[in-house]
């Protein structure tokens, strides 16, 4: 099954059930939120959130703000997730602050530069396991055992790390995905897998990577703030 939707390229991954505010300053995007707000009382106030691969979030302007011709242009990945409007409030500049929740996932089969002034997207749902299986479940325990060792490396207060976790399997696997210190492709690379089970022995992976690199880290005998280099002006 296939649908035309709005899309967001953004520079991060959306998760379903992730929690996404946005700031809307572009007039492209103005439009956008304009057209969700205009919708019908009931229809899904929805948008596609697709990771960019290449080029600018933001498009490039010349003299007088004047957008260069094809300085916007952006290479999307593959693999996207809608963003369900909660809340919009209209800023005093004509921007606009969004609370958006991740909702499901998506393939992009084509993309429409032309027919808005916005990127529309036609797109392929992908499917979403029904329920935990046993051997799901299992691993779910692993990924929560090892990402409660992993925050003790990357935060400091006690409290944090008593939150509570989900049970559910997948609800989990995207949390981890989302909050766990990732980087774009490989938080693209959890959203892209279809099986619940997967996506959790991937995240095994990565968690005991990137503890493993905090830990090298940790034993360094100089400050921390000995080893990072002055921010680049560009």
């Amino acid at each position: 099954m296939t649908a035309r939707l709005p899309v967001f390229p953004l520079g991060t991954v959306l998760f379903p059930g992730l929690v996404l505010p946005l700031h809307i300053f572009e007039e492209r995007y103005r439009a956008l939120v304009r057209h969700l707000v205009e919708l019908p009382e009931g229809t899904p106030r929805e948008f596609g959130v697709v990771a960019i691969q290449a080029g600018w979030e933001v498009a490039p302007t010349g003299p007088g703000g004047r957008p260069i011709p094809g300085g916007g242009a952006v290479t999307l990945h593959e693999v996207g997730c809608t963003a369900e409007v909660r809340q919009v409030t209209e800023l005093d500049d004509g921007g606009f602050d969004l609370v958006t929740v991740g909702r499901r996932r998506f393939r992009v089969a084509s993309v429409d530069e032309a027919s808005a002034p916005y990127l529309t997207a036609e797109v392929e749902w992908l499917p979403e396991p029904t329920g935990p299986d046993e051997s799901t479940s299992l691993l779910a325990a692993r990924v929560i055992a090892v990402f409660r060792q992993y925050l003790t490396l990357v935060r400091a207060d006690e409290q944090e790390l008593s939150e509570q976790l989900p049970e559910d399997p997948t609800v989990l696997s995207h949390l981890v995905a989302a909050t766990a210190a990732l980087t774009v492709a490989d938080r693209q690379r959890l959203l892209a897998v279809d099986d619940t089970a997967a996506r959790l022995r991937a995240e095994l992976r990565m968690l005991n990577r990137e503890a493993a690199l905090l830990r090298q880290v940790r034993a360094v005998p100089v400050p921390l703030t000995e080893l990072a280099t002055p921010p680049s002006p560009n």
